[in-house]
């Protein structure tokens, strides 16, 4: 059990380091990237200054121009999400491909024992293709899924492809109602 987990850890990492490797190819390498980094940055730069420099007002002219430059980093933000979707296409393509291979090759087998009872909705995927009724065995995806999310982000922090902690703040999550987006300028 101890080599099947060493095993999938080391591919958790050799396939975060592909995906950064593609798309480093793909988008990172770029001048169109580039340009759309360093112009982001300026931008939250930018935002961040005037949000402290206006800190809370109710003038709404300067409410108006803070949602103005919110908007733009926005719009930048989304061009280069769709510049960087060609290469998470082909890396989905790639990843969904040696996905298959890797469960079928270790499709039935215990790779781990989980340290908890896992909820209803993630035993699914924490026990599946396994025979048995002991849910704190561990499937390969599970553990595949844990690893790479792990391994993938830190990787991206240690090379520097990570979004600045400013321009993270400002990003809205997509799954976050409006009104707690703009919270800030209430």
């Amino acid at each position: 059990m101890l080599a099947d987990c060493l095993l999938i850890i080391g591919i958790a990492f050799g396939t975060a380091l592909a995906g950064e490797g593609i798309t480093w190819l793909l988008v990172y390498r770029s001048d169109q990237y580039k340009r759309l980094k360093a112009d982001m940055d300026k931008k939250t730069k930018k935002l961040e200054k005037k949000k402290q420099e206006v800190g809370d007002t109710n003038d709404k002219n300067i409410k108006k121009k803070l949602e103005r430059e919110e908007e733009k980093l926005k719009a930048t933000n989304r061009d280069m999400s769709m510049f960087k979707m060609k290469s998470m296409f082909a890396i989905g393509l790639a990843f969904t491909a040696l996905l298959s291979t890797f469960n079928s090759i270790f499709d039935g087998r215990v790779v781990a024992k989980l340290p908890f009872y896992p909820i209803g909705f993630i035993q699914g995927l924490s026990h599946r293709n396994l025979i048995g009724d002991d849910m704190t065995d561990c499937s390969f995806i599970f553990l595949y899924i844990l690893c790479t999310m792990t391994v993938r982000q830190n990787l991206q922090k240690i090379l520097g492809f990570a979004p600045s902690r400013a321009m993270a703040r400002q990003q809205s999550s997509p799954w976050a109602p409006p009104s707690s987006q703009m919270n800030y300028l209430r």
